[in-house]
């Protein structure tokens, strides 16, 4: 039986005690550009422990001088407080280390052991360990694996007070198979209550208002259901593509990267019942039941309700852009999709009928993650004289760039003449509360460290979600739709479109 480690979502007041956080492929992307500043700005803001260690584990040879070198330039160009305050950072660096191994070296895992003695019994650790797997996920059963054969996982050898925890990045399998394995062999070595699967979209401030949007406002929670709702959208776009990491995503395309993951925990959120308390545990259930009513599409339905699209070579803003097949180490005839957009529905008495629409894509005009709920209209009967249409109401939650919440509101323009136009009512954090923004990495990095599981993904939530992903890539396997092209720079092929306009409906444009 699964063990719940759920703390309180507020952490005011919370103790984050002295651990040793390992970082297994340390001179990776990631743990310069977020794990590092994240973990600076956690100490410059009294967040961590005094005592906390973090030791990077790579198969590069450097000295612990040299690791700590390169970890300032990332810190000094990403993290959110600049200039770098060199007093916090000689706290940081001070218990910054460096272990050289292969992730598949046995003897690298037995000195990680011995070296963790050392630094328990100097810093009063307690034998509390958090592994954090900034790696390829074809390392991820190696690494398991070798932590427990040396006594690493769930072993508790120093006292009743200590812990293991393991963060695992995504992607977490590329299909319900792989996923189910990976949950095996991890159960082997970690209880699922020591799991921690990332997906740093939670950590954002607009995804976790969710929870007190929906639910502590009284002017929401009565019309968040079907009588009063017409659909969704999600909309997560980026501006750039493949980025030199073709052979990735020929294996996973825009579905596997972006649907299964990001859109669908954003989904899972926006559709979740109210949960019986803030436990995490108890939210995380509500996410899962979402996710179950969602049925895996048949051949005929995918045909019907998805959209595939590659980009082209084009034109932006005066500069030429490679279309994906010219993109290096990708096939030259590939059919992966850089762009996807789907129709789901969610079989539950709350969302009978409403369709969700989902689009995620590369290449596109903006950059941007955004949920907009689009309300039922109001009859027209007062003003059908009106030349205008009236615009439907939207509430707008704007997850990146600028987080916020945005609500669209009919209202009369200024002068003599009767004109109805839409007017926005807009909330930004950094207007609201200030400039003070935890980035998403702190925030998970301290609730695993406290213990918090609210933010990450449980075993049957991957699970769930692949089950999802898998409907709809055997029929694409199938050949069902074709894939479509749409020139760099643009809002994808005009499938998406059609996938609305042929209901009465379209695409709300990111940032409106």
């Amino acid at each position: 039986m699964t063990q719940s480690t759920a703390a309180p979502q507020s952490h005011e007041g919370a103790h984050a005690e002295p651990c040793i956080i390992t970082i297994f492929g340390a001179t990776g992307d990631l743990t310069m550009r977020k794990l590092l500043p994240a973990i600076y700005n956690l100490t410059r803001d009294g967040l961590l422990n005094e005592n906390t260690v973090v030791v990077g584990f790579a198969r590069r040879p450097k000295t612990d001088e040299q690791f700590r070198a390169e970890m300032l330039e990332g810190v000094n160009k990403f993290s959110r407080n600049k200039p770098t305050d060199m007093a916090v950072w000689e706290k940081v660096a001070a218990k910054l280390f460096y272990h050289q191994s292969t992730f598949e070296d046995a003897a690298g895992y037995e000195k990680l052991a011995q070296r963790f003695q050392e630094l328990d019994k100097k810093y009063n650790i307690g034998g509390r360990r958090l592994y954090y797997l900034s790696t390829s996920p074809s390392e991820f059963t190696s690494i398991i694996d070798q932590l427990g054969n040396a006594g690493l996982g769930n072993i508790d050898p120093f006292s009743a007070k200590a812990w293991r925890r393991v963060i695992v990045e995504k992607p977490f399998g590329r299909d319900l198979d792989s996923a189910k394995k990976l949950n095996t062999e991890i159960s082997h070595v970690f209880d699922e209550s020591q799991v921690f699967r990332i997906d740093h979209y939670l950590g954002k401030q607009t995804v976790q208002n969710m929870l007190v949007l929906r639910f502590a406002n009284g002017i929401f929670e009565p019309l968040w259901n079907r009588n009063y709702i017409d659909h969704v959208q999600i909309t997560v776009t980026e501006t750039l593509g493949v980025e030199g990491r073709g052979p990735y995503y020929e294996v996973s395309g825009a579905l596997r990267d972006m649907v299964q993951n990001h859109l669908m925990q954003l989904l899972a959120l926006t559709a979740m019942e109210p949960p019986v308390s803030l436990d995490g545990d108890a939210i995380r259930d509500e996410k899962v039941k979402a996710l179950k009513a969602i049925q895996p599409l048949t051949k005929e339905e995918v045909c019907r309700r998805t959209v595939r699209g590659q980009y082209t070579a084009a034109d932006i803003a005066g500069k030429p852009a490679k279309g994906y097949r010219e993109e290096e180490r990708v096939n030259p005839k590939s059919e992966t999709e850089t762009f996807t957009a789907l129709k789901l529905f969610i079989d539950n008495w709350r969302w009978h009928g409403v369709p969700f629409y989902l689009r995620s894509g590369k290449r596109m005009p903006k950059s941007g993650s955004e949920i907009v709920i689009h309300f039922k209209n109001a009859p027209g009967v007062l003003f059908s004289a009106h030349d205008n249409k009236l615009a439907n109401n939207t509430l707008t939650l704007r997850v990146q760039p600028h987080e916020g919440i945005s609500l669209r509101t009919n209202a009369k323009t200024p002068g003599t003449v009767s004109r109805i136009a839409p007017a926005n009512m807009e909330f930004q954090y950094e207007v609201a509360f200030g400039s003070y923004s935890p980035e998403a990495y702190e925030r998970l990095l301290l609730d695993a460290i406290l213990g918090d599981p609210t933010l990450f993904i449980r075993d049957d939530e991957v699970e769930n979600a692949w089950k999802i992903i898998d409907s709809i890539e055997a029929g694409w396997a199938a050949g069902a739709p074709p894939i479509t092209f749409y020139p760099a720079g643009t809002w994808g092929p005009p499938e998406a479109d059609t996938l609305l306009t042929r209901e009465g409906r379209a695409w709300t444009p990111l940032g409106s």
